[in-house]
């Protein structure tokens, strides 16, 4: 690895990877996960430690860069923008709740990654000596093509099958294995972010040691004390995704601003660049995508300014959350605006619209986006009753 490439900061290693992301994001589409130049390339500039500990050799960057560097590869490649989000919040919150011999073993050197599927309640992890055994099917495991480790959550259970208890609440739990002992399933057929190739997986009766099963939400069992680790996984991966929202949306609105320059749409009497109303929408555009992205900011540096001198709070955990939420819907109104105003000239494969409006249109149905999470924050800001959650 090239340390002097490595000295750059981390959104400065993304933009330059623009070119080779933008030139394979056709394939990577087409193969349904990222080439491997693409992989070799995040790997030869470190782009997998990004939050992982400095003392497992990781950077531990502030949040705020960290939005930055996924808004910057979404620029290019919306899949590989989210694959490093997903592996990097995943990593380095298993990593800081583990034992350190076992953290170094799934954290070894710069290849290193780890993904899993959404959180269910299907699945079943009874308590046995000395670990657990594991069973269920998960999906959207983004990125599992392109890691040697694996992981699920589940609540615990004991072998009488009543709940688990420890620290005074229900345990739950991620659990993490070498990705050969799962049984993966190749069906990831999807609208858009297609190459994440988020397929499903399954195991049945897996034992899971203990130094491998963190509780990567218990305070109790957090081994490091970085502001990143405080703020916890929710919020982590709330910010690294609407980074790559705003990134889809800021090459959309490019785009279709490069576009307006030089068309002429056949129904209006006049070329686009000599239109008010185009005129009007790429300001107001231009206006709804940057402040979302500076509310974003300033929510993140606040958050991460808090878990650094110990005041982290509810009100400002719900801030961020208003923000990405807030952030990540803007920025899929600003793609399905530069759509709509491209007219026919979006609707072709070979056109640099089509992907990114499939793949906009995916990540704005992901649960970060939710509207719930506007209406939790509205109830905070009221003072109504309220379950607090996702934050």
């Amino acid at each position: 690895m090239d340390t002097h490439v490595l000295s750059a900061p981390a959104p400065q290693r993304a933009r330059d990877l623009f070119g080779l992301l933008d030139s394979d994001g056709p394939e990577i589409d087409r193969r349904r996960e990222l080439t491997p130049r693409v992989v070799d390339a995040l790997v030869d500039r470190d782009m997998m430690r990004l939050l992982l500990p400095r003392s497992l050799g990781g950077q531990e960057i502030h949040l705020v860069e960290f939005c930055k560097t996924t808004e910057t590869l979404a620029l290019a490649d919306a899949s590989t923008a989210w694959f490093v989000n997903q592996s990097n919040v995943s990593l380095a919150t298993s990593a800081a709740a583990m034992a350190p011999e076992a953290a170094a073993a799934i954290c070894a050197g710069p290849r290193t990654g780890l993904a899993w599927g959404a959180k269910h309640a299907n699945s079943q992890a009874i308590r046995v000596d000395g670990g657990y055994r594991l069973t269920g099917t998960w999906g959207f495991a983004s990125g599992s093509r392109h890691t040697a480790w694996i992981g699920a959550h589940s609540h615990v259970r004991n072998q009488d099958g009543t709940p688990h208890i420890r620290y005074g609440r229900p345990d739950d739990r991620s659990f993490l294995f070498p990705k050969e002992k799962a049984d993966i399933v190749d069906d990831w057929q999807v609208l858009g972010l297609r190459g994440t190739g988020s397929d499903t997986y399954s195991v049945t009766d897996l034992f899971v040691p203990d130094d491998y099963a963190p509780a990567r939400e218990a305070p109790e069992e957090r081994r490091e004390p970085g502001p990143l680790y405080a703020i916890m996984s929710n919020l982590l991966y709330a910010t690294g995704f609407c980074g790559v929202a705003l990134g889809v949306g800021r090459r959309m609105l490019e785009t279709y601003t490069q576009l307006a320059r030089g068309k002429q749409n056949r129904a209006a009497v006049s070329p686009m660049a000599g239109n008010q109303a185009v005129h009007r929408q790429i300001g107001s555009l231009e206006a709804k995508l940057s402040a979302a992205r500076a509310f974003v900011h300033e929510a993140a540096d606040l958050v991460y300014e808090a878990a650094a001198n110990g005041t982290l709070d509810v009100d400002r955990r719900m801030r961020l959350r208003l923000a990405t939420t807030h952030a990540m819907n803007e920025a899929a109104e600003v793609a399905v605006a530069c759509y709509r105003g491209a007219g026919t000239t979006a609707i072709a494969n070979a056109a640099p619209f089509e992907r990114r409006f499939r793949d906009a249109m995916s990540i704005s149905q992901h649960m970060q986006g939710m509207s719930e999470h506007i209406e939790m924050a509205g109830r905070h800001i009221l003072g109504c009753d309220n379950t607090v959650q996702w934050v």
